[in-house]
């Protein structure tokens, strides 16, 4: 499903729209310094773009916005519709390795649970998530992954289903904005603290995420000064 969106004016969606659009480079930068495989590869972004009505893309929309329609049916048999609808995407020019992101501005935005009703759409969910715990190695997660951080648990499933089971080279990008001004102000010792329960509440180690898995810190003063340079 392709989503179009407004230009936000607040919180991640407006920092991401930015970035995108206006200075790039400042996120290429920051991935490639974690991702050395991505060095020296010029990276190509497929949304949120201007000219595309900022859409956000989500279900098979998603891999045919980065050019990987052939995985559709493969994507429907692994998750039920209505899965993770991306802040980005993007993808080298060789098309060969491909970015998800996933944008938060402040901690609150970490909260969340799944919203599938239908035990058919639970029991994919249920399996999908069992096999990415098992792919990253999770030790004795201490909260069910469908509930209190839903929303990053299905992004990690969809790398997983990229990496392991569509054998994909792909990156999954969490971008986390500090001292956002138009919404709340998350600190980076906020944004440490916050993580670093989060993910020992979900069973995950550093070396289960390491290479794969990034965070990415950005302040929007960056931001800013970079459009108003521009």
């Amino acid at each position: 499903m392709r989503v179009p969106q407004q230009r936000a004016e607040k919180g991640s969606q407006k920092w991401i729209q930015d970035i995108i659009n206006a200075c790039p480079e400042l996120l290429n930068d920051r991935i490639r310094q974690q991702v050395s495989s991505l060095s020296g590869r010029e990276i190509i972004w497929r949304s949120p773009l201007t000219e595309d009505n900022f859409a956000e893309y989500r279900d098979t929309a998603f891999l045919k916005n980065i050019h990987l329609p052939e995985l559709s049916n493969e994507l429907n048999r692994f998750w039920p519709k209505n899965g993770p609808q991306w802040d980005a995407l993007g993808k080298t020019a060789d098309e060969k390795a491909f970015i998800l992101v996933e944008a938060k501005a402040n901690v609150l935005e970490l909260i969340s649970a799944c919203g599938a009703k239908s035990e058919k759409s639970l029991s994919t969910i249920s399996k999908s998530l069992a096999e990415t715990q098992q792919w990253l190695n999770c030790q004795k997660p201490l909260i069910d992954w469908k509930s209190g951080f839903y929303q990053y648990a299905n992004r990690l499933a969809h790398l997983y289903f990229l990496r392991k089971k569509a054998r994909k080279e792909a990156y999954l990008i969490f971008l986390y904005f500090l001292a956002d001004s138009t919404h709340i102000p998350t600190s980076q010792d906020a944004w440490d603290a916050a993580l670093e329960l989060m993910k020992k509440l979900m069973g995950l180690s550093k070396e289960s995420l390491a290479g794969k898995i990034i965070d990415v810190f950005i302040n929007i003063d960056e931001v800013e000064k970079l459009i108003t340079d521009h």
